[in-house]
């Protein structure tokens, strides 16, 4: 708990550029962003890049977490929408130029609305998240989006490991239920992200 009200505290400070809350943010959150953007570019020198990009990112955008209580699913929402836009990157780049090659408006708009639809997937997942009682949303959040251990959230919390197993299992199950009533539509792309969380 204490833990909770000192990232509260921090993302305060924050909004009102304190550099050394922004230092503790990045201390406690770092590892486990570096995690989520290795998964995506699988390159280590490019996962730091894209780190400092996100963390940057943070810092320029620090007047949007005003009232926040957290800043971890705003930081994996990033560093995945980033790690995306690598990906791309290097595909146009791994592609010959060639100055002939007709410009296809239709794949452009494409591009856009694919987008779009990860942004949404993604806010689907933390809005399904957020519905979460408060204790499995603070293990989930904890073990997901900080990368922390079952027994640093069990010792942090006062409970069992096999507690905190039993959270994430039914946190877990509660997510892909809030999102298959909610939004059917988007069910099995925005549980993709789920799988991606608890690999």
């Amino acid at each position: 708990m204490a833990q909770i009200i000192n990232e509260e505290q921090d993302i305060d400070h924050l909004v009102r550029g304190d550099k050394k809350a922004f230092d503790r943010l990045y201390l406690q959150y770092h590892k486990a962003v570096h995690a989520n953007i290795l998964k995506f570019v699988k390159d280590p020198t490019l996962a730091e890049d894209v780190l400092q990009d996100v963390f940057l990112s943070m810092w320029q955008n620090r007047f949007k977490f005003e009232g926040k209580d957290s800043i971890g699913g705003w930081l994996f929402v990033v560093s995945y929408n980033r790690s995306l836009n690598i990906l791309r990157s290097k595909l146009r780049a791994s592609i010959e130029y060639v100055d002939t090659y007709p410009t296809d408006p239709v794949a452009s708009n494409d591009a856009q609305e694919t987008e779009v639809e990860h942004l949404l997937q993604l806010s689907l997942l933390e809005e399904a998240v957020n519905n979460l009682p408060a204790r499995k949303k603070e293990v989930f959040k904890l073990c997901r989006y900080e990368g922390r251990s079952k027994a640093d959230v069990a010792e942090l919390l006062g409970i069992s490991q096999q507690s905190v197993s039993d959270y994430l299992k039914q946190s877990n199950a509660a997510i892909r239920e809030y999102v298959s009533q909610h939004y059917p539509r988007y069910a099995t792309s925005a549980l993709s992200l789920l799988i991606l969380l608890v690999r």
